[in-house]
Formats: C-alpha cells, sequence, structure tokens
C-alpha cells in the first residue's frame, strides 16, 4: 500500500503542478501524511453542508461534484477526474462544504489531510503560489460560467459549458480525426448552462447540423 500512495502521490503532484520539483525526500515526507482510499460506485465522499476533513486527489475513477436544493434537485457541477483535486475551498476556509461529492464509478482517491497540508504549504518552495494559481483558475471559470448565464444567449452559454467539461476531462478517448469522446448527459449540459432540457436538445441538433460536434452513446464527440 506505501508503495501504491508513493506512486500516486508523485503522480498527481507531477501532473497538477508541473512547474515545480518533486524530489524523492520531499515525497517521502509526505508519505505517512495522506491516505489512499479505495471507493466503490455512488460512494459520499462529503456531504453538501459538512466540513471537508482533506484535499482530494482522484486517481482513478470518477467524483461528480453536484449541488443539491431544498426541493431535492441535484445538478451536477464538475465531474473530476484522475490526476485532478478536489475540496480545496471548503478545506483551506473551514468552511462547510457548498457542495457533495459522490464517485459515478469504483475509484482510488488520495487524501491530503491537514499534516500533509502544512507540509505541503510551509516546506515545498512555490506550492502556495501555484496552488493560489490553480484555485484562481477555477474561480474565473465558475465566474464565466455565472456570467454567461446572466448575459449571454443559449448557444454561447452551452459552448461555455461544453469547454469547461472539455477541460475536466482530459485524456478521455479520441477517435483517428482527433475528436474527443465526452461522457455527459443533456441533463447534466443542461443543469451547467442553466438551460432546459428541451433548449439543448434543440442547440445540440443545431452543431450536429453544422458538423461542429457529434452525438454518441452515452455522451457527445468534441472537435479537436
Amino acid at each position: 500500500m506505501a508503495a501504491d500512495a508513493l506512486t500516486d502521490l508523485s503522480l498527481l503532484l507531477g501532473h497538477q503542478f508541473p512547474q515545480l520539483p518533486w524530489p524523492a525526500a520531499t515525497l517521502q515526507a509526505l508519505l505517512p501524511r495522506v491516505q489512499l482510499r479505495r471507493l466503490p460506485a455512488q460512494a459520499v465522499v462529503f456531504a453538501q453542508g459538512a466540513a471537508t476533513p482533506a484535499l482530494y486527489g482522484v486517481m482513478a475513477g470518477e467524483v461528480a461534484i453536484r449541488l443539491g436544493t431544498v426541493d431535492g434537485a441535484v445538478s451536477v457541477v464538475e465531474h473530476t477526474q484522475p490526476m485532478q483535486l478536489f475540496g480545496l475551498a471548503s478545506f483551506a476556509s473551514g468552511l462547510p462544504a457548498t457542495y457533495e461529492a459522490i464517485t459515478t464509478r469504483p475509484s482510488r482517491l488520495l487524501v491530503l489531510g491537514p499534516a500533509a497540508y502544512e507540509l505541503l504549504m510551509d516546506g515545498v518552495p512555490g506550492f502556495a503560489r501555484a496552488l493560489m494559481a490553480e484555485f484562481a483558475r477555477r474561480h474565473d471559470a465558475t465566474m464565466r460560467q455565472l456570467a454567461a448565464a446572466r448575459h449571454h444567449g443559449a448557444m454561447e452559454r452551452l459552448t461555455l459549458a461544453l469547454d469547461q467539461m472539455r477541460r475536466e476531462q482530459p485524456g478521455r478517448e479520441r477517435d483517428v480525426q482527433g475528436w474527443l469522446r465526452l461522457r455527459t448527459t443533456q441533463a447534466e449540459l443542461a443543469a451547467l448552462a442553466g438551460l432546459s432540457r428541451q433548449t439543448v436538445n434543440s442547440l445540440l441538433a443545431a452543431l450536429v447540423s453544422q458538423g461542429r460536434l457529434r452525438r454518441a452513446y452515452g455522451g457527445l464527440w468534441l472537435p479537436p
């Protein structure tokens, strides 16, 4: 298990923060401070409104970031893919999580709790700056999506939602022409774009007729 966690730690940090050096001594110092969790599909990593005890990295599988409403509706905001982090805002601020995190398939997560976070922030030069840049990038993407929901037309909002999903699903399947397979549903696209499912269906049909995307079972094909 220690060897697996060390490999995961090296892969995650190297992928998420490639601008920083990750010497073996740093990784070995971090190793006793992290945990490796294997979860089945539909496992709750943390609940909306609860404290987030750690910063999480997805090593395999997928985690849905979802918002629940008082009437029981659920909107998927993001699908966190392998080599991506989640849970930063609530964990760093100590405030209750504004969303829930649930695995969509069997997943392997690397858990970086307070001790690991402290070592990274205080003992790795440049880590705090790199983490702030990543947080700012995500915040900017969220604000763009909110702005689109208020000020942009339906097609532009859908296009922004598709672009966000493309960024969230790196390394996905591509065909011989370089088209990217995007696993999503009309309901998820509608929630992300702030549109009705009927509107999304009509807009997707228009994009297909223009050759700007192709439909696929369980998702879409996006051009390179």
